[in-house]
């Protein structure tokens, strides 16, 4: 005898009569944003792109010289100062960010009393604008170095430290709330099974809680490692590039200007320095993606699957 088949649900029919109509006006909804998309980001790119091989004042008068502004990019004494002085302050901030977030994150998770209102406070100040944090900051750094007679952009370390605190400052509760929800997501049994093995509380963060949450790390790392790099508002605002000190040749070098702000400067300078501005904008994206990418690939391979 044959088996009778088993007639859906009456919610499985209505689940795949609401998803066809969805799936057949799925493009023409996707549309708009697509669009969007294109005029906003696609476009403006390899426009860009295009003008890092011209000499041009607009983008009307552009003339095509090929590799003459990359050349010049690449020999830029400025440029290369921004670079190295960036990674720097990339490595550093990645560091400090992610060690204080994780802390914090920890120990808002150990049922402290007013843990809701610690996590807060912390958030808060990632939504402050980063001209604002950088003008506050200067401020508050210039009151506390006046006691000894000194000011912020008196030395390079100065400007150094002062924009790793503000970038701490800002990013430590956003990445905090990532650490937490990771925290939160870790299995109950496992926790419960380290105890029972007799595991003290280093073992079991070390064994347990970090191998856990390094989804959570791929994201706050790969933040951070973009938000070193795109620094610009903060870095004008707190130092503006400065001190000068003069290198090998007589070349005048701001000491705390990065990578944005040095694309910035030199795009303004004149009017014959755009393309090498624009070139410069092509190398630090390049960068900035390579690394990103580089970043999230070693991370992933040390994540647990759950």
């Amino acid at each position: 005898m044959k088996k009778k088949k088993n007639k859906p649900s009456a919610s499985a029919m209505n689940s795949r009569l609401i998803s066809k109509p969805i799936r057949r006006c799925f493009p023409i909804f996707m549309l708009p944003t697509f669009i969007a998309f294109c005029i906003g980001f696609i476009w403006p790119f390899i426009q860009g792109l295009y003008l890092s091989f011209c000499k041009f004042t607009t983008t009307q008068n552009a003339s095509f010289i090929g590799l003459e502004n990359y050349v010049k990019a690449l020999q830029d004494p400025t440029f290369k100062h921004a670079f190295g002085y960036t990674t720097l302050f990339a490595v550093v901030s990645i560091i400090a960010i992610n060690v204080l977030a994780f802390t914090v994150a920890y120990f808002l998770t150990q049922n402290i009393k007013g843990a809701n209102v610690f996590r807060t406070v912390f958030f808060m100040p990632n939504l402050i604008g980063g001209i604002v944090l950088g003008y506050i900051w200067s401020m508050i750094f210039d009151g506390i170095l006046s006691k000894y007679d000194t000011y912020l952009l008196a030395k390079t370390e100065y400007g150094f430290w002062g924009l790793v605190i503000l970038m701490c400052w800002q990013q430590v509760g956003y990445m905090m709330i990532i650490y937490i929800a990771g925290l939160q997501s870790i299995p109950e049994d496992m926790m419960e099974a380290a105890k029972i093995d007799g595991a003290n509380k280093w073992q079991t963060l070390w064994s347990i809680t970090i191998p856990n949450v390094m989804s959570s790390v791929t994201i706050c790392v790969f933040l951070t490692l973009t938000n070193s790099f795109k620094l610009f508002d903060q870095n004008m605002a707190l130092t503006g590039g400065m001190p000068v000190a003069f290198k090998d040749g007589g070349v005048m070098v701001n000491t705390t200007e990065m990578l944005a702000l040095n694309i910035y400067q030199t795009f303004y300078a004149s009017a014959n320095s755009r393309g090498v501005a624009q070139a410069k904008a092509v190398l630090f994206f390049i960068l900035v993606a390579t690394l990103a990418l580089l970043q999230l690939r070693m991370t992933r391979e040390k994540e647990v699957q759950q």
